[in-house]
Order: C-alpha cells, then sequence, then structure tokens
C-alpha cells in the first residue's frame, strides 16, 4: 500500500525569518492523522533567512538528522560541537540524555534551505553525540546512495535506530529498480522535481508511506532529489 501525503497537506508556519513545512504535527501545527510514521517522527522543511535561525534550545531521546538543500547551516551544541552543514552532507545528532544547541543560516545575505528530521532512537538516555559526513561525491552519480544506518555500513553516518536513510540527487532523467523487505516500512520525501514510484506521482514537497510492498520502482525526466526511509 502506498499513501501520498501532499505537499499543499502541509503544516505551514512563517515568522518572517523562518518559512517551515511540517509532514507531521508539529510546534502549533496539529493534526492527530499525521503524528509520524513509525519512529519517523518529524520531516520540516525550512528556509531561513540570512543571518537568521535558531537560538540555543534544548532536545531529548530524540535522533536528529539535518540535510542542507541550498545555502550552509552553522551548529553549535552543548557537546562543544562547532560545524558548517554544506548542501551533500547528512548531520547526525542523538540527543541521548539532553543536548543544547543553536542553528543558524550560515550565509549573511542569502535564504539557507534545509530538511530537519527527527526519529525516536530505539534506545533512550545514551550519551549525546554527533556526527556529520560529506556525500556530494557520492551523490554526483545519481544514485540512490546510503547516508545513514542503524550500523554505520558503507561509510553512513549511525542511527540510534532500525532504519536505512538513501539519498538520491539525479540531474538527468532516469529509473531505480529498490527491492526492499517485506515487513519494511518504508518513507519517500521529494525535495526537488518529480517521479513516479510504482507508477503513482510525487511532487516537489510530497511524501510517500509505503507498506507490505517489496518491489519499488522509480522513474523520473528531469532532475529530482530524494530521501527515502527504510525501517527495517
Amino acid at each position: 500500500m502506498i499513501n501520498i501525503r501532499k505537499s499543499k497537506d502541509r503544516g505551514v508556519a512563517n515568522f518572517g525569518w523562518l518559512d517551515s513545512k511540517h509532514t507531521f504535527s508539529f510546534a502549533n501545527y496539529y493534526n492527530p492523522t499525521q503524528m509520524g510514521f513509525g519512529a519517523l517522527r518529524v520531516i520540516n522543511e525550512d528556509k531561513i533567512l540570512g543571518g537568521a535561525g535558531f537560538d540555543t534550545h534544548g532536545h531529548k531521546n530524540m535522533e536528529i538528522v539535518s540535510y542542507v538543500i541550498e545555502g550552509a547551516l552553522a551548529h553549535k551544541d552543548s557537546t562543544g560541537v562547532s560545524s558548517v552543514i554544506w548542501p551533500g552532507d547528512i548531520q547526525r545528532m542523538t540527543a541521548g540524555t539532553g543536548v543544547e544547541h543553536s542553528e543558524y543560516n550560515h550565509e549573511k545575505t542569502s535564504t539557507s534551505h534545509f530538511l530537519q528530521i527527527w526519529i525516536h532512537p530505539k534506545v533512550k538516555d545514551l550519551p549525546p553525540s554527533y556526527e556529520q559526513k560529506s556525500f556530494s561525491e557520492k551523490l554526483s552519480t545519481g544514485e540512490l546512495i546510503l547516508v545513514a544506518s542503524k550500523d554505520g555500513r558503507d561509510d553512513s553516518v549511525t542511527v540510534q535506530q532500525d532504519v536505512d536513510i538513501y539519498a538520491l540527487k539525479s540531474s538527468l532523467k532516469g529509473k531505480i529498480e529498490k527491492v526492499v523487505g517485506k515487513e519494511s516500512k518504508v518513507w519517500i520525501q521529494v525535495i526537488r522535481g518529480a517521479l513516479s514510484i510504482n507508477n503513482l506521482t510525487l511532487e516537489s514537497g510530497d511524501g510517500a508511506s509505503i507498506e507490505g510492498i517489496s518491489d519499488l520502482h522509480l522513474n523520473w525526466s528531469a532532475p529530482v532529489e530524494l530521501l527515502m526511509f527504510e525501517f527495517v
């Protein structure tokens, strides 16, 4: 079964400096039918004006993944990490027993555009930790690239949950046949462009939950970018 979550149906928050679209219930947006998908709790598509950002705030017992689409994101946290996240990077922060962090647009005059993703951890109260890797070179191939996993295989970042996260960024038309486990719960989030999944069309900002289907057929005729989550 494939259920499509249309971009236009997402929650919206606009504070001037921040324009955010919420796939699932978040902050002031509440929809009892959209509380997440399995362990996947938040997918926010955020656009932050130059020099603006989120002041220091706390998180606990959540895996937080950031994926920058355009611009750059400056990160600081209470573990002592200070970094800049660029397009093609994957950042993973395990909040665990508690961490405080801030996120600002690293660019002073242009908008930064990124996805903020929260995943419930498999084990609570872990020590806070941070990991960031660049996948720009791999993503330039236009293939489905493993960027995060429960075991950190293939040089992916490690997420404290039974999930494999793939990224695809293609500048040409293409197609991919992907086999997933029969019991897997899959979420595909389209970042830019459009594609079909088993003959169902998804456009920019759309998401799709997939259950009970092992063979996935992805086809696109123009540039496309997406993330795919397989909870196993």
